[in-house]
């Protein structure tokens, strides 16, 4: 094995960390690599930092062999220094004005130009770019659904945060519409019931006509954000990912056909292919960009 080809892809969310070795030579994760553990973002400094790195010393072996760290990162963040600026998220607080890349780099006994960190969208679409749904296309936009709501662009070899979850939306911001917030809060008026996300939704098998009206809204206000992300960025192709995008089947085509029939817009809009893998993958492949 050529180990100048493998770095450690991570992704961390807001109460887990994933990570897995990827081939750059071949595009793709090493098959039985793959490790996710729950982390307490409420917890202190210390104990975040040693469960993260604890994490990554797994991948990296004895020997050392692996000498480059990617990391997908939730915003906000100062990429490029390594600081962390999240402070009243519910995540991560205690991390707040840190250095994470040096107390990282401290902790695996690396360098800290060893280590790269991105924002987790970036490195979602830059891995559909780099080996998934992506290839081939020049300007495409990326778009996460989840506990938030990412976005990001590509074009011409680089990739950025689109930033536009607090974009003016609706009459509040994107992210109060097109989220794991929106359906729980809209499910909870729909029917008194509460739920903690749209899997629970998905599989209440007594509330179908409800169903299909929570994701007929969903669509709506996916279509529209699509169409305003469309009209500052022109791609030439839309990849979306995320843990919604389990329940695709309830809203996927209908944004499709929106998209045409209302705003003219006939571009492909695709599935993530590599799932949560794609943010690993990108943020590996940080060493070729």
């Amino acid at each position: 094995m050529n180990y100048s080809d493998i770095k450690i892809g991570v992704d961390v969310g807001g109460s887990h960390i994933t990570a897995g070795l990827v081939n750059l030579e071949t595009r793709s994760l090493i098959e039985g690599s793959l490790i996710r553990r729950s982390v307490n973002s409420a917890a202190n400094c210390e104990f975040i930092i040693d469960e993260w790195a604890h994490t990554i010393k797994s991948l990296i072996g004895e020997n050392n062999k692996v000498v480059g760290v990617g990391i997908a990162m939730p915003g906000p963040f100062d990429y490029e220094k390594g600081i962390s600026l999240m402070r009243n998220q519910g995540k991560y607080d205690s991390l707040y004005g840190l250095n994470i890349k040096q107390l990282l780099a401290d902790s695996l006994n690396l360098k800290t130009n060893q280590i790269t960190i991105k924002n987790d969208a970036s490195c979602f679409l830059l891995g559909e770019v780099y080996s998934g749904s992506m290839v081939g296309f020049n300007n495409v936009i990326g778009i996460t659904l989840g506990t938030g709501l990412g976005s990001a662009h590509y074009i011409g070899g680089k990739v950025k945060d689109a930033n536009l979850w607090k974009m003016s939306f609706m009459g509040g911001i994107a992210e109060d519409y097109i989220s794991t917030r929106w359906f729980v809060n809209r499910w909870k008026e729909l029917t008194t019931l509460e739920v903690k996300g749209v899997k629970e939704i998905v599989t209440s098998k007594e509330h179908e006509i409800k169903i299909n009206q929570l994701f007929e809204e969903f669509a709506k206000n996916l279509t529209e954000f699509i169409h305003l992300f469309f009209k500052k960025k022109h791609p030439c192709a839309v990849v979306l990912g995320g843990n919604i995008m389990n329940a695709d089947h309830l809203f996927l085509k209908k944004v499709q056909k929106y998209l045409h029939d209302k705003m003219g817009i006939s571009i492909p809009i695709t599935k993530s292919i590599h799932g949560e893998v794609a943010a690993l993958i990108g943020a590996a492949s940080l060493f070729k960009y």
